[in-house]
């Protein structure tokens, strides 16, 4: 709605509805998980992508107090470029952060396979909103189902199909998230995942 795409949730007018995924309401849940996975940590870092401005104050307010919530300190670290993301993990090293949560942002989600080599290579555990990132080799993601995302899509898609109008069709909420452990990746890290972690993962890479 901040947008203006549509007027309400319920009743969004005009000739657009659709389904709204979780992101931003995602990161305090990132800054939970990975304060589980890692428990001596006292620092961390989020990955945020500056030029979707409003996006990005909002991410960094929610992860602030989240991180304080748990006893954390958090640092932001801004790229939106490849460039960008190369210095953030330099930044990353120089202030010796125990973790990395990689906000919800388009440019991130294409620059998967990227971000896990990286963080790989400097033994840094982190999370991600996009189920693609843990299986590129990252090393957790939590994040909306894309399979629910996709269906939901499809009934509405043969709804306005039969006739319906999509400002009667409410935007839809989608509320299945799923939890993501690439095993792989945190042996290579040396970190032993908790019981309790994996009980609660969708999948587990191995």
């Amino acid at each position: 709605m901040k947008t203006g795409l549509v007027s309400s949730l319920n009743r969004p007018g005009g000739n657009i509805t659709g389904v709204n995924i979780l992101t931003n309401e995602l990161v305090p849940k990132h800054v939970e998980l990975l304060r589980e996975l890692v428990p001596a940590a006292t620092r961390i870092a989020a990955l945020i992508n500056p030029t979707n401005k409003e996006s990005a104050e909002s991410m960094s307010k929610d992860a602030k107090a989240a991180a304080d919530r748990v006893g954390l300190q958090l640092h932001l670290l801004n790229a939106s470029t490849d460039a960008d993301i190369a210095a953030a993990f330099v930044a990353l090293r120089q202030q010796q952060d125990s973790a990395l949560i990689i906000t919800p942002d388009s440019f991130f989600g294409s620059r998967n396979e990227v971000l896990a080599t990286l963080a790989l290579r400097d033994g840094v555990p982190t999370i991600s909103p996009f189920r693609d990132y843990a299986t590129a080799g990252g090393l957790m993601s939590y994040g909306g189902s894309a399979t629910d995302q996709g269906r939901q899509a499809g009934v509405y898609t043969g709804r306005i199909l039969s006739g319906e109008k999509p400002a009667d069709l409410p935007v839809l909420q989608t509320t299945k998230v799923e939890l993501i452990i690439n095993l792989k990746t945190a042996k290579a890290l040396g970190l032993n995942v908790p019981l309790p972690l994996l009980g609660r993962s969708e999948e587990m890479i191995e």
